[in-house]
């Protein structure tokens, strides 16, 4: 199998769904012939022409509004948010409007085939403007799938059960392993489940989740956990809306200890609602308290982000110290 990174696995993804399937169509901001500001949608308006891949106004609402209008005719439309801190002026198509077209309509009509892409979280000295991880904010929302990929080989087949999908779907991208996280990646067409967790490593003392980039800060910090002899089981949750509830409930019975890590902010963060759940399914199995490791509650910084980063230091010390209780 060929190495790419995540970007060209990206860019693979989207270009055997347009060679597929004519209905597909790729939009955003400098999408078109530069490709993106990341490069993701490269030579995709050379080969399928203008009336595909194209460049869009400054205006995300409009970018969600238009590709609602695109997905209710039957389109199949992946429209890019340049940087998923920008989607905040689209919340209101994503939220009112994408979310709820299938049941305010009891299914005369939906906008089921459109998939949102969204470079998402920190690590690239972006500041709060380009820093951002938002999928919380959708996790509340009835209707919406969000898929967080965490290298290559997820990312071209998490993107390609997206676009394929038969309900609408936010795709956050982690830009900081854009050209840093690469792997084999099949050529061929392939698709991986949504709302299935992956268990990515298994162990006996304490179950470690995250998603995205947090991943590869998790097995960092792993590493450290083991050389003092502790079992740590890791799990990939991808999906956060659908999120498999199963897979973490059967691990953390077998552990009795959870540590959540994620990039975004500690409170009203996912990681929240996946520890209440746990505490309500396994309460009489757990050794410890839940542990989260997350972002701060303050607006990004820029000159204090490795501070505010939850990275596997922080990581490691939770985990010692949910085994310490």
């Amino acid at each position: 199998m060929p190495k790419m990174n995540m970007l060209q696995a990206i860019n693979n993804a989207l270009d055997i769904a347009m060679a597929e399937d004519e209905k597909v169509i790729c939009f955003g901001e400098d999408v078109g012939f530069f490709g993106g500001v990341f490069r993701a949608t490269s030579h995709l308006q050379e080969k399928y022409g203008r009336a595909r891949c194209f460049n869009t106004p400054l205006v995300e609402q409009g970018i969600i509004g238009f590709a609602n209008g695109l997905a209710a005719q039957g389109s199949v439309p992946v429209a890019e948010i340049q940087f998923a801190d920008y989607i905040f002026p689209a919340f209101d198509q994503i939220v009112n409007e994408t979310a709820k077209f299938r049941y305010r309509s009891g299914d005369l009509f939906n906008v089921g085939g459109l998939t949102i892409r969204a470079p998402y979280g920190g690590g690239i000295s972006g500041g709060h403007y380009h820093s951002q991880s938002p999928e919380a904010y959708f996790a509340h929302t009835p209707g919406l799938k969000i898929v967080v990929p965490r290298n290559p080989y997820q990312a071209k087949g998490l993107l390609l059960s997206a676009i394929r999908d038969p309900d609408p779907v936010l795709f956050f991208e982690p830009k900081r392993l854009y050209r840093a996280s690469t792997g084999e990646v099949p050529e061929e067409d392939y698709q991986l489940p949504i709302g299935e967790a992956e268990v990515t490593k298994e162990g006996a003392d304490v179950t470690v989740l995250g998603w995205g980039a947090q991943l590869e800060v998790i097995d960092r910090a792993v590493e450290l956990a083991e050389k003092e002899g502790i079992s740590c089981e890791v799990i990939d949750l991808r999906s956060i809306l659908p999120w498999d509830e199963g897979t973490v409930v059967e691990s953390v019975l077998k552990t009795g200890r959870l540590v959540i890590t994620h990039e975004a902010p500690l409170t009203g963060g996912f990681a929240g609602e996946v520890a209440a759940t746990i505490q309500e399914r396994c309460f009489l199995y757990l050794e410890s308290p839940i542990a989260r490791v997350t972002g701060l509650d303050t607006p990004f910084p820029l000159t204090l982000e490795k501070e505010y980063m939850p990275d596997h230091l922080k990581i490691f010390e939770a985990i010692k110290a949910t085994l310490a209780y």
